[in-house]
C-alpha cells in the first residue's frame, strides 16, 4: 500500500496535460493552488496551448508571472497528484527553484512569492475556518476557559503562530537549502529566549571590550534593533524568508570547499554556525524594520483615503487573480496580521467574489443555452466558497460586459467597506467561510461584522439583480461553428496520421520494434566503439552515442529489467520484445555511482521519453573516463535483423534502431 497509485479518473488527463506542456523534460517546476496547475517550463513555445484550452477537463491556460498556468478548477488537487504519481516532477518529488532566468525580475518575484505561500494556503484556510468557529463560540458568550473553546483556539492559533516553520520549509525547497537546516533556522528564530539574546544589554555584554562596544548598546552596526511583538518572531514572514535565503548561499559556499567524506555532517554544522547568528543579529532586526515600514505604508494609504483603499483593492482583485499577480499582495496581508493582529487588506479582497456569485445564480436561471446554464450552475457553489476561476474563464471573460459590471460593483462596495474601516481579525476560509473572521476576538459581534454582511449580501444581490435585468451575452454551444471541444483522451491528429490503417500496415508494424534514441549526441558505429566487448558484437548488435546532454530517457514503452546500483547502466525490455542495454560511459562502474542519479528502479514500467538516469558529463571526463554510451540489443539473435540509423547525430527521441522479427 506504500506505492503511489495515480487515480485512474485523472491519470488520462494528467498524461495528456504533461504531454502537451512539452513533456516531463520541459518542466522545471510544478505546484498547484486552489484551481490551477502552475508549471515552470524551459520553453513555453513547446506547449500546445490551443489544444489544452479546448481539452475537456481544462478550463483555460494562462501564461503569466513566469508560469504556465493550466486552470483545472475544483479537481486540481487530484490532477496534480496524478501528475506527480506518473512522473518525477512536483514538490514531493524533489521540486526546487525553477530555472526562470529568461523571465523578467517582476515575474521571478511573483513566482517566488507564490512558491513560498501556495503549498500551505489550503491548510491555512482550513485552520482559519476552525478559528472562525472559535469566534462564533465566543460571540455566544462561551468563556475562554471552556475546554472546547480552549482546544479549538489552540488548533486555530498554532499554525499561524508558528508560520515561520512553514515558510522555512517552502523557502528551503525554493532556495535549494537542506530542508531540515531551514527548519533549524526557524526554530532558532522562535526560541523563547530570543528576546533576551537580541536585547541591547545582552548585545552590549557580548561585544564588551570590542571595537563595536560603542554602538552595540542601542544599535547593531548602525541598524536599530527593532524586535517583533513580545520579543519573538512568531507569525513573522520576511525575516525567516531572508534568513533561509542567506543560509542557502552559505550552504552552497560551504559545500564548495568541505571534503565530501564529512559533508553530510559538517555542511549543516558550518551553515548553521555562520548563518544563524548573522540572521538573528542582523537580518532579523533589519527585516523586521522593513516589514514595519511596509505595514506603515499600507496603514498610511488606508488613513489617507479609506474609500480609495477599499475601492482599489476590492475592484482590482479578480483581475489580479486572473494573471496570478495577487501573490504579490498576499504577503502584505500577512504582515498586517503579524504587525497589527488584524488586516484591512484581506477584509477587502474577501468580498470580491460575491458579485460573481450573484451573477451566476441569475445566469443559471435565465440562460437558454445548455452549455452556459450547466457551467453557471456548476460554478455557483465554488463561487460561494470563494473560488471564481471556473466562472471567470468559462463565463465572465467571454461575457465581457458582465465581468465589467462585476468589477464596477466591487469598486462601489469596496469603497463603502473601506470607508467604514472593515477589518478581519483572523485568517480564515474563503468566501462565505470567511464570515466568522469579522467577529471581534474580545468584543464579539460588532458593527464590523454587520458591515461584512452588508458587503457580501449587497454584492451578491446587486450582481443577481443586474444580471436579471440585462441581456445575457451568448456563448457558442460546443456544437456551434468556431468552438471545437477536444474530448477527453483525444490526441492531436496531423494530415499524415489521419488516414485509414490497412491490414497490411498492421501486420508490417507487428514485425518491427522501433526504438528511439535515449539521448542526444554524435552517432558512433559499432566497429568504432572504444570498448572491444561492445565493438565485437559479443553482447549483441550495438550502436554508441557521444552524448551532448547528460540525461537518459526511455527509448520506448518498456519495463526496467535491471538498473545497476551505481546508475551507470540500465537494461530495458520494450513492449516489442527488444532487450536494450544502455551503458553510460566506458568503465564508469569504477566511479561507484558518483556523477549519476537514478530516477527509476528495477521492474518499473516506463513510457517512451520518461527520464531514467542523469549523469554529469564534465565530472566523468574529469575523472578520466570516456562518456561514449553504447546502446546494445542484447537479444539480437531473437530477431532476423537489427537496423540502425544512418544519421551522424541524433536528438533525444529521434529514430535510432529497428529490431526486425
Amino acid at each position: 500500500m506504500g506505492e503511489k497509485m495515480a487515480n485512474k479518473n485523472y491519470e488520462e488527463l494528467a498524461r495528456d496535460i504533461l504531454e502537451n506542456v512539452g513533456g516531463e523534460e520541459n518542466v522545471t517546476g510544478l505546484r498547484h493552488c486552489v484551481t490551477r496547475l502552475r508549471f515552470n517550463l524551459k520553453d513555453e513555445s513547446k506547449a500546445n496551448t490551443d489544444y489544452l484550452k479546448k481539452r475537456d477537463g481544462v478550463v483555460t491556460v494562462v501564461q503569466s508571472g513566469g508560469q504556465y498556468q493550466v486552470v483545472i478548477g475544483n479537481e486540481v488537487g487530484n490532477v496534480y497528484e496524478a501528475i506527480t504519481d506518473i512522473s518525477n516532477i512536483g514538490e514531493d518529488n524533489g521540486g526546487s527553484e525553477p530555472d526562470n532566468s529568461d523571465v523578467s525580475t517582476f515575474d521571478r518575484l511573483i513566482d517566488t512569492i507564490s512558491g513560498l505561500f501556495q503549498p500551505f494556503m489550503g491548510a491555512l484556510a482550513g485552520i482559519g475556518i476552525i478559528k472562525g468557529l472559535v469566534a462564533i463560540i465566543g460571540a455566544f458568550g462561551v468563556p475562554e476557559t471552556n475546554g472546547v473553546y480552549a482546544l479549538l483556539n489552540v488548533v486555530g492559533d498554532g499554525f499561524f503562530q508558528y508560520l515561520p516553520f512553514a515558510l522555512a520549509l517552502t523557502a528551503a525547497r525554493r532556495f535549494k537549502l537542506n530542508q531540515f537546516v531551514g527548519i533549524a533556522m526557524a526554530a532558532a528564530f522562535l526560541h523563547p529566549e530570543i528576546g533576551n539574546l537580541v536585547s541591547g544589554d545582552a548585545l552590549y555584554t557580548l561585544f564588551a571590550g570590542t571595537p563595536f562596544e560603542s554602538v552595540i548598546h542601542t544599535t547593531f552596526l548602525g541598524f536599530p534593533i527593532i524586535l517583533p511583538p513580545a520579543g519573538n518572531y512568531y507569525q513573522s514572514v520576511i525575516p525567516i524568508i531572508l534568513a533561509v535565503w542567506f543560509a542557502a548561499k552559505v550552504e552552497k559556499w560551504v559545500k564548495s570547499w568541505i571534503p565530501g567524506i564529512v559533508a553530510g555532517t559538517f555542511v549543516p554544522v558550518f551553515t548553521l554556525l555562520i548563518a544563524t547568528p548573522i540572521s538573528l543579529l542582523i537580518i532579523g532586526p533589519v527585516a523586521t524594520w522593513a516589514s514595519s515600514l511596509i505595514g506603515a505604508l499600507f496603514t498610511w494609504l488606508n488613513a489617507f483615503s479609506p474609500l480609495l483603499f477599499g475601492a482599489l483593492l476590492t475592484g482590482s482583485w479578480q483581475l489580479l487573480v486572473i494573471f496570478g499577480l495577487h501573490w504579490g499582495v498576499i504577503p502584505i496581508g500577512f504582515l498586517q496580521f503579524s504587525e497589527l493582529g488584524r488586516s484591512t487588506l484581506f477584509a477587502q479582497v474577501t468580498l470580491s467574489t460575491f458579485s460573481i456569485f450573484g451573477m451566476l445564480i441569475a445566469i443559471a436561471i435565465r440562460s437558454k443555452e445548455r452549455k452556459t446554464k450547466e457551467l453557471s450552475a456548476s460554478s455557483i457553489v465554488p463561487a460561494l466558497f470563494g473560488i471564481t476561476e471556473p466562472a471567470i474563464y468559462g463565463l465572465m471573460l467571454p461575457m465581457k460586459k458582465l465581468f465589467a459590471i462585476a468589477i464596477a460593483l466591487n469598486i462601489i462596495f469596496g469603497a463603502y467597506t473601506g470607508m467604514v474601516g472593515l477589518e478581519q481579525f483572523t485568517l480564515g476560509g474563503l468566501g462565505i467561510f470567511a464570515l466568522p473572521t469579522f467577529i471581534h476576538p474580545t468584543e464579539g459581534i460588532t458593527m464590523n461584522f454587520w458591515h461584512a454582511i452588508i458587503g457580501m449580501a449587497g454584492l451578491a444581490l446587486a450582481g443577481f439583480i443586474v444580471t436579471m435585468l440585462i441581456d445575457i451575452p451568448k456563448i457558442q454551444d460546443e456544437d456551434d461553428e468556431g468552438l471545437e471541444t477536444v474530448p477527453s483522451g483525444a490526441n492531436e491528429v496531423t494530415p499524415e496520421t489521419n488516414k485509414e490503417t490497412t491490414k497490411q500496415e498492421i501486420e508490417e508494424s507487428a514485425k518491427q520494434d522501433i526504438v528511439a534514441s535515449p539521448l542526444a549526441g554524435e552517432i558512433v558505429k559499432q566497429d568504432e566503439i572504444e570498448d572491444e566487448v561492445f565493438a565485437s558484437g559479443a553482447m549483441g548488435k550495438a550502436i554508441a552515442i557521444n552524448p551532448t546532454d547528460g540525461v537518459i530517457y526511455a527509448p520506448a514503452n518498456a519495463k526496467v529489467t535491471t538498473i545497476f546500483p551505481t546508475g551507470h547502466a540500465v537494461g530495458l525490455t520494450t513492449d516489442g520484445g527488444s532487450e536494450i542495454l544502455i551503458h553510460i560511459g566506458l568503465d564508469t562502474v569504477e566511479l561507484n555511482g558518483e556523477g549519476f542519479e537514478k530516477f527509476v528502479e528495477a521492474d518499473d514500467v516506463v513510457e517512451a521519453g520518461q527520464k531514467l538516469i542523469s549523469f554529469d558529463i564534465d565530472f566523468i571526463k574529469a575523472k578520466g573516463f570516456s562518456v561514449q554510451t553504447p546502446i546494445v540489443v542484447t537479444n539480437s539473435n531473437d530477431f532476423e535483423d537489427v537496423l540502425f540509423t544512418n544519421e551522424t547525430s541524433v536528438e533525444q527521441g529521434d529514430y535510432l534502431l529497428t529490431s526486425v522479427k
